[in-house]
């Protein structure tokens, strides 16, 4: 007997991929969407909140960077300098974070009188909490996971949801624009089918350029360029909030280290020097000329022998720079523009600028808000369809068709999804094997769920 092989799966078989992921996703989706579209106007947002530091009235001489660090330091208590921003203009108050371990402060200093006019737990900033909100649900390396799974999940909801819409028949009302005078039903679905065709391809977009943040994928992506380059990678974003706090700790304890603060010898506390933020002066007059973009962090040795470090933290990525410098003399030793950056590396720069809505501006702010609010439309139209057509006392589940020949194409690309997106992946083989192994038993609840019934 011959056996028959299809390229692709019923619509029906798609119908429940795209029923199931949407079950999960929906609430993420809407969760994502509105935190996403908060984060868009960070830097409006941030300016808002720091105005009152921004214009004050100014005049004579300014203290020195190394005494508005030492009052940065005097404000928490037991801390160190972490960076130290250069302000953008001559009337703003200026920004110095200093830490202890894992934890930074921003201290805002005047900078004549060094009045310390304000302090805030980096953690707790505004956009700082969207931002965390956004991308582990403030749940550390748990939220990170579950976020990834989801959106790993939204991605095959997507793709799926473009295979129903498919258009199969001539016309295009109901596949480019929705037929407003139908009502009921095919006013719900018209609308969902033509805004998941509209918001698909950006959405899409977003989806997989936010997971080198995400903890399993972004560490996924790290461990190949380690095997891939032969040594473990640097890169210009964390891998959820595990890694950054990791980040700040070795800092921190660098920076400690070469002040020689826990140094000792036969358990006998030695002499300390003292701490010197001398250099920062030389180092600002030589970036000042340089017009690197805002905003611009200078921040210290974290060794003895090291030189200190500066960067353009621009939101807009391609436009940021790093440097190191020597401390003594204030000299330039390295220069590492965005371009001279691995392919990777700008590949993921470029997708975060553009996810963050900084890459061009207002038209990529008003964009990315229009993908939120699709996103977001999609996510209610698809709950009133489900609403409006599920039976009572069963999940509503698109019925499954009889045995069909395998589609081995639309399996090969599953798996190749699989690998893609390993969340993805392992949560799939976890719930096919709950529906063989356990759901085989529970017939009540495989009818719930809509699943076909075990064959006598």
């Amino acid at each position: 007997m011959q056996l028959v092989h299809r390229r692709w799966p019923g619509t029906a078989t798609v119908w429940r991929w795209h029923f199931y992921a949407g079950l999960f996703c929906v609430p993420f989706v809407l969760w994502l969407a509105l935190t996403g579209a908060i984060y868009l106007f960070r830097p409006q947002v941030e300016a808002l909140i720091d105005a009152p530091y921004a214009q004050l009235a100014l005049q004579g001489p300014r203290a020195s960077a190394a005494d508005q660090v030492a009052a940065a330091v005097r404000a928490v208590p037991g801390s160190v300098l972490h960076r130290y921003q250069l302000p953008a203009t001559g009337h703003e108050a200026v920004q110095i974070i200093v830490g202890k371990g894992t934890q930074e402060t921003r201290v805002y200093i005047h900078p004549q009188t060094l009045a310390v006019l304000k302090t805030v737990d980096e953690d707790q900033r505004l956009m700082r909490i969207v931002f965390r909100l956004h991308g582990e649900l403030l749940a550390g390396s748990t939220g990170s996971y579950l976020v990834e799974l989801a959106a790993s999940w939204t991605i095959v909801m997507l793709l799926s949801g473009l295979f129903l819409w498919w258009p199969r028949r001539g016309g295009l009302a109901g596949v480019i624009y929705p037929r407003l005078r139908g009502g009921g039903r095919r006013f719900w679905r018209d609308l969902h089918a033509v805004t998941g065709f509209w918001v698909s391809a950006f959405a899409l977009f977003l989806l997989v350029s936010g997971l080198p943040w995400a903890k399993s994928w972004g560490g996924y992506l790290k461990a190949v360029r380690g095997v891939v380059e032969g040594h473990p990678v640097k890169q210009d974003w964390t891998t959820g909030r595990a890694d950054e706090l990791r980040q700040r700790a070795a800092a921190d304890a660098g920076t400690r280290a070469m002040m020689g603060e826990h140094a000792e010898h036969h358990g006998m506390a030695m002499v300390h020097p003292a701490v010197s933020y001398v250099p920062l002066d030389r180092l600002i007059a030589t970036l000042g000329p340089l017009r690197l973009a805002t905003p611009v962090l200078v921040a210290p040795p974290t060794g003895p022998g090291q030189p200190w470090t500066a960067k353009s933290d621009a939101a807009n990525r391609p436009l940021r720079t790093d440097l190191t410098l020597d401390g003594e003399t204030g000299r330039i030793l390295s220069r590492k523009d965005f371009a001279q950056r691995r392919l990777v590396d700008r590949l993921v720069g470029y997708g975060v600028a553009v996810h963050e809505g900084q890459a061009f501006g207002w038209l990529n702010q008003l964009l990315n808000l229009l993908t939120a609010l699709g996103l977001i439309l999609l996510a209610i139209s698809s709950v009133v369809l489900w609403w409006r057509r599920r039976p009572q006392g069963v999940l509503g589940a698109p019925r499954g068709g009889p045995a069909a020949p395998a589609a081995l194409a639309f399996f090969a690309l599953v798996i190749v999804l699989g690998v893609l997106l390993p969340l993805m992946g392992i949560s799939l083989v976890l719930v096919l094997a709950v529906e063989r192994l356990v759901l085989v038993h529970l017939p009540g609840a495989r009818r719930w769920l809509g699943l076909r019934p075990v064959a006598a």
